[in-house]
């Protein structure tokens, strides 16, 4: 009986090795040019309907795409961050996503979590519905520009030695986002992650930018390119190829040492 017991839990663990390895055979074959081009015209075609956003979590608007909440979702699981920093806050729903997710993964070892929301104008009427939220007991709003040294400082003394993932997603401009990532990259230890959302600007076409002060050739993206360059630490994490339809291509940046 336990000898058939444990051949059971032996092809299991094949079937489940079986499935991870066709899962990525699928995905590379995903990613070619076809899917690409489709991919592109569905952004130019959403972003003209504002498409990102259309959601929301618990009740307050995120402001994401599905796809990148989905691989945001994944990243959080696997990494098991006990900090995570967002940079721009808006209404508050990616901070109230961060925080539930963080409650399932700490939920069995109760470890102690705290969600950090860097914001120069966090709006009355958007705090009101969002300290309504459950989840907005773990989230410490930070006022004050994402890049001044104070924040920073501030930051460092809360973090200490724990487990840190980034989000960055306030101004959109090549120098400040360089900024930041030079800044809250330090946080990031191996194995985790530095999230640099909308270097999407630098594939849509100008049109969708033009009361901004990004725009091609001035953007996340452009910050990311440089960074990496100057930055063997970390990596761009290929996991933008099966998303495709992402307002963060190239923008996953995983700590490799």
């Amino acid at each position: 009986s336990n000898f058939n017991l444990k051949n059971f839990y032996i092809k299991k663990k094949n079937y489940l090795q079986a499935y991870d390895q066709n899962v990525k055979k699928k995905i590379k074959a995903f990613d070619n040019k076809k899917i690409h081009q489709l991919s592109k015209k569905w952004m130019i075609e959403g972003m003209s309907h504002d498409y990102n956003y259309f959601f929301s979590w618990f009740g307050v608007p995120i402001i994401q795409y599905p796809n990148d909440i989905i691989a945001i979702q994944e990243i959080i699981w696997n990494v098991k961050p006990e900090i995570i920093i967002e940079t721009g806050v808006a209404h508050g729903g990616s901070l109230l996503f961060y925080s539930s997710m963080l409650n399932l993964v700490h939920q069995k070892n109760k470890k102690d979590f705290k969600i950090y929301g860097v914001e120069i104008d966090f709006r009355k009427h958007n705090q009101k519905r969002f300290y309504n939220n459950h989840f907005s007991k773990n989230v410490e709003i930070v006022n004050g520009s994402s890049i001044d040294i104070k924040v920073i400082n501030y930051l460092k003394k809360e973090i200490k030695n724990k487990k840190v993932m980034v989000i960055l997603d306030s101004n959109h401009e090549h120098d400040h986002v360089l900024k930041e990532l030079n800044l809250y990259s330090k946080f990031v230890k191996k194995g985790s992650y530095c999230l640099v959302l909308d270097t999407a600007v630098e594939d849509l076409p100008n049109k969708y930018f033009v009361n901004k002060k990004w725009g091609k050739g001035n953007n996340p993206k452009t910050a990311v390119k440089e960074f990496i360059k100057e930055n063997k630490n970390f990596v761009i994490d290929d996991i933008h190829k099966k998303l495709q339809i992402s307002c963060a291509p190239e923008g996953f940046l995983r700590k490799i040492k």
